[in-house]
């Protein structure tokens, strides 16, 4: 199964990223993973959404394309999701109704240094992809509380506890998308 693993967050040490290496690592037999951040992207502009458009745009969509699922992880930023992740799938959701996110089975996994563990951002996210008829896997929601005593300071994912639902999480994720 090809997963497209989305990176919420550009900072290059983010939580975000480390929690997207822990899930490649945790990744069930048989994935193929890759990841994407939006860095390259330009806003949002319909008058550069035509036929032809920007070139990291149309890598942006091949690679939700050529997915069979898509994988978020995000943080929260002042109770919401990211603007260059909001940027990113506004890209990805065109055309309207016709987009590589329709019907793609998707998973969010948000996160914060807060108690919430990013779960405004969770809702928001969930909120924002059913608007491009992308499917979740809702059950359980996985958000991620005091993401920064998750990691050691190489960026190891060292809690037990996280590690071992993470894996169980992807394992159910991947029989679901795949219908099962």
């Amino acid at each position: 199964m090809k997963v497209l693993i989305w990176v919420g967050s550009l900072r290059s040490d983010s939580f975000s990223r480390k929690l997207a290496t822990a899930a490649e690592a945790a990744a069930p037999e048989g994935w193929q993973t890759t990841t994407t951040d939006g860095r390259a992207l330009p806003l949002y502009d319909q008058d550069l959404d035509g036929d032809e458009k920007p070139a990291p745009v149309q890598e942006l969509l091949d690679a939700v394309g050529a997915a069979d699922a898509l994988l978020f992880v995000t943080p929260e930023f002042n109770y919401g999701i990211p603007g260059p992740l909001k940027n990113a799938i506004d890209w990805a959701s065109r055309p309207a109704y016709r987009s590589p996110l329709r019907d793609k089975p998707s998973l969010v996994i948000s996160h914060s240094i807060a108690p919430t563990g990013g779960a405004r951002a969770h809702v928001q996210l969930c909120t924002v992809l059913s608007g491009t008829a992308t499917p979740l896997y809702h059950a359980p929601g996985f958000s991620i509380p005091a993401i920064h005593e998750k990691f050691d300071p190489a960026g190891a994912l060292v809690d037990e506890g996280v590690a071992q639902r993470l894996g169980v999480t992807l394992e159910r994720f991947g029989a679901w998308a795949k219908g099962g």
